[in-house]
């Protein structure tokens, strides 16, 4: 479905949602539940018909980390539960509560303010208290403190219904993670002992579903591997990329040897050769930094992106092969038997491959299949 009534320009994303479903259900744990992570868009892919997909497949939580990205999924009709990954912002609380969002907790203001918000609606009101183990990005610092906050909880009138931490490295450093990962348990033996009885312990991200069973607990939290990104390397075994880039040529030209290319003309052909204009550029989210690096697929073949990259366009270095207007282009994805993964474009632009499916810009559309 696109999100623009009228489309001229062929530049567009689609979104595969069986490939959604087959990376839920390989993901899924046996004797856990599984929360995939919608936010940014679901990564760029389109929030509502992802999160749809990976319900039918065997999601019970959905992932956010904004309330307004809460709100879409409700005001689309998405009634599954739906976690708050940070604390609320204050003055959230009651938009939030009333759309039955689950809150995160770690400060006793955060605590207080919701208290103030579940007794002025009358209702009982479920939240998780994040623990920093190492991340020191957000969290209850330092996690012997959660029998503490975990009490107040309770002492405040609300459900401590979850208990969790985030990973800083799970994709490449097992010490790290397992020291987070005991860490995090003791404090949970800590609280449990107190008698304060969270249902759901949960610290897996993506990389640490697939690398560390012992890490799965009551439910995993994966986000890039449901779109089939890899969490780290060798990480995406088995999982299908959901996303592809494509166009098409608008404009094809023959260049003899020498003539330079784009902006700057930093880019010079070696030898007589086409060059094919596509109407995809930094403003669309294909990154600048790609310039004279990756390349496109056009006829099942790969061709260099040659000169910089402009807001709305870019040029394709074709050699000798002949390429006419309305040719597809896939930027992001697989045609014939090549593809091009966003780990490889994120190599070349010195970034991770997450970074390049959710830069996509609003501006182009997402069809989703499947």
């Amino acid at each position: 479905m696109s999100r623009h009534p009228t489309r001229h320009r062929p530049t567009v994303v689609e979104v595969d949602l069986e490939a959604i479903r087959h990376n839920v259900r390989r993901l899924k744990p046996a004797g856990a539940e599984l929360m995939a992570v919608v936010k940014a868009d679901a990564y760029g892919h389109g929030d509502v018909p992802v999160a749809r997909a990976a319900l039918e497949a065997g999601a019970s939580w959905l992932g956010v980390a904004l309330v307004e990205e809460g709100l879409a999924l409700r005001e689309a009709g998405i009634s599954a539960r739906i976690l708050v990954l940070s604390e609320l912002p204050r003055g959230a609380e009651a938009e939030a509560v009333r759309a039955d969002l689950t809150p995160t907790v770690y400060t006793e203001e955060g605590v207080e303010a919701l208290a103030r918000e579940a007794r002025a609606a009358g209702r009982a009101l479920p939240v998780h208290v994040k623990l920093d183990t190492g991340m020191h990005r957000v969290g209850l610092w330092p996690p012997e403190r959660a029998v503490e906050l975990c009490r107040l909880v309770v002492e405040r009138g609300l459900e401590l219904e979850g208990l969790w931490t985030h990973f800083a490295s799970a994709e490449s450093d097992e010490p790290t993670t397992l020291a987070q990962l005991e860490r995090f348990l003791r404090a949970a033996w800590a609280v449990r002992e107190a008698g304060l009885r969270p249902r759901l312990l949960h610290a897996a991200n993506s990389a640490a579903t697939i690398r560390f069973p012992k890490a799965h607990l009551d439910l995993v939290r994966p986000g890039a591997a449901v779109y089939g990104l890899a969490a780290g390397p060798g990480l995406a075994e088995g999982l299908r990329p959901a996303m592809t880039l494509r166009s098409r040529v608008s404009f094809v030209k023959r260049l003899e040897a020498g003539e330079r290319l784009s902006y700057g003309h930093r880019y010079r052909l070696g030898r007589d050769a086409w060059v094919a204009t596509v109407p995809v550029g930094y403003a669309d989210g294909y990154p600048r930094a790609l310039s004279n690096r990756a390349e496109v697929l056009i006829r099942g073949r790969r061709h260099r992106v040659a000169g910089i990259v402009t807001m709305d366009q870019l040029l394709v270095d074709c050699g000798d092969d002949p390429v006419v207007p309305g040719d597809e282009v896939v930027l992001l994805g697989a045609q014939g038997s090549e593809r091009i993964t966003a780990e490889e474009l994120a190599e070349h632009a010195g970034t991770i491959g997450y970074e390049i499916v959710t830069a996509i810009s609003a501006r182009v559309p997402r069809e989703h299949v499947g």
